[in-house]
């Protein structure tokens, strides 16, 4: 009796191609049971109740967008944006920064290397290889990303190399970074350094920048935002910054899930990024969120920065001991309606998510195609607490496109690719506040969930489209009267404050950061989309 050969899963390309010689054990491809285990071996983190693996990224439990640098070299220079957001690093020190990161991952006693691909639409991916020291960071990118057929491993040839060492503390003096933190993007040698941070967020949102380089190169639009789908092939797409509800609202268990964060736009329609989901899990609960809670209790699941309850090692999802910033990083197939193919058409509906922390803003308005314009180049929404360092409650904020730390080219750019796909494909848009009512951040309450799903799920199914509509005074938002399944007075933010005065002056005060946010954009804006703003 013979039994079968364990596939080949070391590249045959080996590690030359990034610098690599390592003196210590190479780990190739290794699934969830082995660098589970090995994570567990290593000290790198425990197991919590059911299974998943929980790590902490102490001192560092967001990402560090202060620390992001792009290589400044002539074939990428006039194609940058540059500024605090892509900030320039010289070639110089990026070769010396890059050879100490080898000469230290070299001298680990064990790597671990992934290789995935970026990227549901082949005609668009880029195939990466990940090299890290980490077990559980190892299996945390493959996790994230789209894991190739094991008879696809042998033969990989990575087109994107990211260099992960998290414990190598940089010299600002030597290498040319501001602390001992970097994430360092060379889009000309097609290579990304990170370190100095075990935060496994950077492992994703470092490729994420570099798609939104690489697609409008070709064409296609890059999105920080989720997507569904219906069961008549209706896509969906919402956009949102981290803890605005991306990730939850995308989960509807009446549609299939595309993806959760990062999408691609091309004239095929909408394909995702990734092969997995991030989800915030702070205050987590069966009830409301069953399918993500769900993925919490499943072995393969990563818990970043949660806290276990002492001797039953269970999820005490209300705790921020840690941080506010909670993770769970798990396969797209853990949910249980996700579309397998990571694709979907060319999108009906459009949601724009904000969570304002004045209060003010409506929960659903439909926009016109200039006011929809208008504000996805504001992009505003509240910064939670611990999604950034540095960042210990809520703020006002205003990232243009939804995710203004991610874009590289200059955001009108992708506003203008945004209005044209739109345009060509008749998308509606909406704009929906997850964020609070009655009153600012401190007075007010969050929004309920019930009521948003309500709200979207009115809107997707086109019954908002039926509803009469009334017209915000100060901007310019048109507000459904009638939502099946919310009441009436929630819908217009005006009613839930006790001052309505108190209600106008904040509105007021809102609408002027508007305007002088669209200022800098100068006149790159239409005066069409400039119209379409708030009156103040």
């Amino acid at each position: 009796m013979t039994t079968a050969s364990a596939p080949v899963r070391e590249s045959s390309t080996g590690l030359g191609a990034q610098g690599l010689k390592p003196a210590g054990t190479l780990h190739w491809n290794l699934e969830a049971p082995d660098l589970v285990q090995a994570a567990i071996r290593k000290g790198e983190g425990e197991l919590a109740h059911m299974g998943p693996f929980v790590a902490v990224t102490k001192p560092h439990t967001g990402r560090s967008p202060n620390d992001k640098f792009v290589v400044k070299e002539p074939s990428t220079e006039n194609d940058v944006d540059w500024g605090k957001v892509n900030q320039p690093i010289s070639e110089a020190h990026f070769e010396t920064l890059l050879a100490d990161v080898q000469a230290y991952l070299n001298q680990q006693g064990e790597l671990f290397v992934q290789d995935l691909y970026c990227g549901a639409d082949a005609a668009y991916r880029l195939s990466c290889r990940y090299v890290t020291p980490n077990a559980w960071h190892a299996n945390f990118v493959r996790n994230m990303f789209i894991r190739p057929d094991v008879s696809a491993l042998a033969s990989f040839v990575p087109n994107f190399s990211i260099l992960h060492a998290p414990e190598f503390q940089a010299d600002p003096a030597k290498h040319g970074t501001r602390t001992s933190t970097f994430i360092v993007l060379n889009l000309a040698k097609r290579t990304i350094l990170i370190g100095g941070t075990r935060y496994a967020g950077e492992l994703k949102k470092s490729m994420f920048t570099v798609m939104n380089y690489m697609l409008p190169k070709q064409g296609v639009l890059s999105m920080h935002c989720s997507a569904n789908i219906g069961n008549d092939g209706d896509t969906a797409l919402f956009f949102g910054l981290s803890g605005t509800g991306k990730t939850t609202l995308s989960a509807d268990p009446e549609r299939g899930l595309i993806g959760d964060d990062e999408h691609g736009w091309s004239e095929h329609g909408v394909f995702n990024f990734e092969g997995g989901c991030y989800a915030k899990v702070i205050n987590l609960s069966k009830e409301q969120e069953p399918d993500i809670y769900a993925t919490t209790e499943m072995f393969g699941t990563i818990l970043e920065n949660v806290v276990l309850e002492p001797g039953t090692k269970r999820v005490d999802f209300g705790s921020q001991a840690i941080t506010e910033n909670t993770r769970a990083s798990y396969p797209l197939h853990y949910i249980r309606n996700h579309v397998p193919s990571g694709r979907g058409n060319h999108p009906k509906h459009v949601v724009f998510l904000t969570a304002d922390a004045f209060g003010v803003l409506p929960p659903v308005a439909k926009l016109t195609p200039e006011q929809a314009m208008y504000y996805f180049l504001s992009g505003y929404t509240a910064k939670l607490a611990g999604t950034e360092r540095g960042v210990t409650e809520p703020q006002a904020t205003f990232s243009a496109c939804f995710g203004a730390v991610f874009l590289v080219w200059h955001p009108t750019k992708y506003a203008e690719m945004l209005g044209e796909l739109l345009k060509k494909h008749g998308s509606q848009v909406w704009l929906v506040n997850t964020g609070w009512s009655g009153g600012p951040y401190g007075v007010g309450a969050r929004m309920k969930l019930p009521y948003t799903r309500a709200m979207v799920r009115a809107a997707l199914s086109g019954a908002l489209e039926k509803e009469d509509t009334i017209t915000d005074p100060i901007f310019g938002l048109h507000l459904p009267v009638h939502v099946e399944g919310v009441p009436n007075e929630v819908l217009n933010p005006r009613n839930t404050w006790k001052d309505s005065k108190a209600y106008d002056e904040q509105a007021k005060k809102l609408a002027a950061m508007f305007q002088e946010n669209i200022k800098k954009f100068g006149a790159a804006v239409s005066a069409d989309i400039l119209s379409a703003g708030p009156k103040g």
